[in-house]
């Protein structure tokens, strides 16, 4: 099994665990490799070296330390993003490309208020905030969309 080091051209940086390194471009090509935190599709695979555990009782460096230090933290703000957006998902409906009508509904009262979720052009949306109804995009990931093992 390998584990890579991959990162999405956003920077959003993420691992992929793979029965070798054909398999990662394997499925790189064929556009089943994709980041978790936005779905781009364009990841690339970082520089990693092979861990080797030499001696006991050594100190690891300390640019090494602060390198993993840096990605406990995005790991841990990566963490707290998709905790986020899936309580969002959870407690939203998702009204689809009816965004817009379902907002303005809401917005003069000929609906219960309630959370939405859906898609609206960028037209839409500016239309909606000259209306004073406050919306906010958010990119979610196809696999977020979806239950989650």
């Amino acid at each position: 099994m390998k584990v890579l080091n991959l990162q999405c051209s956003h920077g959003h940086g993420f691992e992929g665990w793979f029965a070798s390194n054909e398999a990662f471009e394997t499925q790189l090509a064929g556009g089943l490799v994709e980041c978790p935190m936005c779905g781009g599709k364009e990841v690339t695979k970082m520089l990693s070296a092979p861990r080797l555990n030499l001696g006991a009782g050594k100190e690891a460096p300390a640019p090494e330390q602060a390198q993993q230090q840096d990605r406990h933290d995005a790991a841990q703000q990566h963490g707290r993003w998709l905790r986020a957006v899936r309580e969002l998902m959870a407690s939203t409906e998702d009204v689809g490309d009816r965004f817009a009508d379902e907002a303005r509904k809401i917005h003069y009262g000929e609906v219960k208020e309630r959370g939405i979720r859906g898609q609206a052009t960028r037209e839409e949306s500016a239309a909606l905030a000259e209306e004073g109804i406050a919306v906010m995009q958010v990119a979610l990931p196809a696999a977020l969309k979806e239950t989650l093992q």
